[in-house]
Parts: C-alpha cells; sequence; structure tokens
C-alpha cells in the first residue's frame, strides 16, 4: 500500500501549484483523505481533507481560500489546488488517508505519503 505525493517545487510569491497524490496498492474510496505539512523547525500541522464522497471539505484557517481540495475516486487520487502562495506556505507537503477519526488530526491518519517540498520564495 503506497501514497506517492508529487508536485512541490519552487514558486515566487503569489504563484500557485497543484500537488497530486496517488494511490496504489488498495482502493481508498472509502477514505478521508488530507494534506498536511510540516515546516523547517516546526510540527506537522493539518492542511485541508475531503469525505469520502468529496462532498465536504475541510481547510485550515490559515489556506481557506486559498487552497482547493479534490478527489477522483475512480483514479484513485486527491489534489490540493494552491493559489496566491506565501512564504509561509513553504513546507514539506504530505498526503494521508483514514478511514475514522478526526479529519485534522494526523495521529488518526493510517496511510501517509512521502512528503513533497514546496518552496515559495518572496
Amino acid at each position: 500500500v503506497q501514497l506517492q505525493a508529487s508536485g512541490g517545487g519552487l514558486v515566487q510569491a503569489g504563484g500557485s501549484l497543484r500537488l497530486s497524490c496517488a494511490a496504489s496498492g488498495r482502493t481508498f474510496s472509502s477514505y478521508i483523505k488530507g494534506w498536511f505539512r510540516q515546516a523547517p523547525g516546526k510540527e506537522r500541522e493539518f492542511v485541508a481533507a475531503i469525505s469520502w464522497s468529496g462532498g465536504v471539505t475541510w481547510y485550515a484557517d490559515s489556506v481557506k481560500g486559498r487552497f482547493t481540495i479534490s478527489r477522483d475516486n475512480a483514479k484513485n487520487t486527491v489534489d490540493l489546488q494552491m493559489n496566491s502562495l506565501k512564504p509561509d506556505d513553504t513546507a514539506v507537503y504530505y498526503c494521508a488517508a483514514t478511514l475514522s477519526g478526526s479529519y485534522y488530526k494526523g495521529a488518526d491518519y493510517n496511510f501517509w505519503g512521502q512528503g513533497t517540498l514546496v518552496t515559495v520564495s518572496s
């Protein structure tokens, strides 16, 4: 079972990036999927999550209105569209999946991707 995140890179402040997370080894169509991030020297924090159907989404206040999470259960993927990026968004971004628990608690997620680095220059 593997979650593979991609799409990170270097972007100027105000720019956009789209992260994608592809799953293999099992179907995650009934799982909540989320994105978390960890900046250098800081703890991992919740960014966004999406219900199994895609009908409900949750966002951290710091990214609300700038980031959009979406999923395609047929392709077993979850994406994170990031617009109006700020230097504070610089971090390693991780995708994750859980069947139950709190969508914002990393400890409740059972499966994790390896992370993709996003660097936003000022």
